[in-house]
């Protein structure tokens, strides 16, 4: 199972928050490439890329023992977030619009048939996509303005518990910028019940995508003292979170966030379709080979060392009938010969 979060762009920063020991980021101001940080997620969970990716950012760290989790925030609206001291952050050049569906294609064709939990969300386009058991773990997860309007307004909600300071529970803005932190909180409170999934030995993925602080921006200025309180109110909620996160998956999770005041260009690829429940088996018209499975490794030592025992077994036996006395050897010859001496 597995996690990231990330915060970027020119004055644009990609963060981490949280990551184990195995994946190690170096301490230094080395610009990464808007375009690569899917590719730093990837290779951080241990998967392969297309492209190498020559950043000195990410180490090595210990190849057998990979991340569970990886969770991605993308937070727009804002070059920098006044996170604590001790995180590791990079400047972000060419700021242009991701996605890690190449890394929930790794899962899928790596991990197809432990079916992990894989939840990509953005909560104010209301369009989510889950897979695998995040079906069933998230099932109750508000993902419509609706449900996230009337979530916030139940007990349980973050309303009784955050500081609100000179934000509103009447604006709709401000509404939206404290359903995207419900959801964080869900997210985490959700996963707390099935703990279990946490501990599988395939790796999960979040990608999460906050706008409301940009809408807070947009609404009241961002040297306003709603937008000051926002910022703060998301850096503490953006710490709960990952400290949570973290803590449910052992200590096995890489948790990294990518702050963005503005993309450089639209993101061109097709959007996942609203509340995919189940992903089903799709036509193969380009006659592609299947998916490779971990029990392929398996299954072909077999094949090969029978086939090679089976060779040795012909060439041996073959071997021993060609060099064989008839006389001294074969019961068949020593039986005829006596009979042939008694007549």
């Amino acid at each position: 199972s597995f996690f990231c979060f990330f915060l970027g762009v020119c004055g644009d920063e990609f963060s981490i928050l949280r990551s184990p020991q195995s994946v190690v980021f170096r301490d230094g101001s080395w610009p990464i490439p808007g375009e690569r940080i899917p590719d730093v997620a990837a290779l951080s969970m241990g998967f392969s890329v297309e492209d190498d990716l020559s950043w000195p950012g990410l180490a090595v760290g210990d190849l057998f023992h990979r991340p569970r989790a990886t969770v991605l925030v993308t937070v727009k609206g804002v070059d920098k977030l006044t996170l604590p001291v001790k995180q590791v952050s990079y400047p972000i050049e060419n700021a242009v619009p991701f996605s890690l569906d190449s890394v929930a294609n790794s899962i899928h064709t790596l991990f197809s048939e432990e079916t992990p939990v894989v939840l990509q969300l953005a909560p104010s386009e209301e369009r989510v996509y889950m897979v695998g058991k995040a079906n069933s773990v998230f099932e109750d997860l508000s993902v419509t303005l609706r449900q996230l309007r009337n979530r916030l307004f139940q007990d349980n909600s973050i309303l009784s518990s955050l500081p609100l300071s000179s934000l509103s529970r009447n604006n709709e803005v401000d509404l939206l910028f404290l359903s995207e932190l419900q959801v964080l909180h869900d997210i985490a409170s959700l996963l707390s019940r099935h703990k279990h999934l946490a501990k599988d030995h395939s790796p999960d993925l979040y990608s999460l995508e906050l706008v409301g602080l940009e809408e807070v921006g947009k609404r009241y200025g961002e040297d306003s003292q709603q937008f000051k309180d926002a910022s703060q109110i998301l850096v503490d909620s953006l710490q709960k979170f990952a400290d949570e996160m973290f803590n449910l998956y052992g200590g096995n999770a890489v948790v990294e966030v990518v702050a963005v005041k503005a993309f450089n260009s639209p993101l061109t690829r097709k959007s996942r379709s609203i509340l995919q429940s189940s992903q089903g088996k799709e036509e193969n018209p380009y006659n592609l080979a299947y998916p490779y499975n971990y029990n392929y490794s398996v299954i072909f030592n077999i094949i090969l060392w029978m086939m090679i025992g089976l060779a040795l077994a012909v060439i041996v036996i073959s071997y021993n009938l060609w060099n064989m006395d008839p006389g001294y050897d074969s019961i068949i010859y020593r039986m005829t010969n006596q009979k042939i001496r008694m007549d």
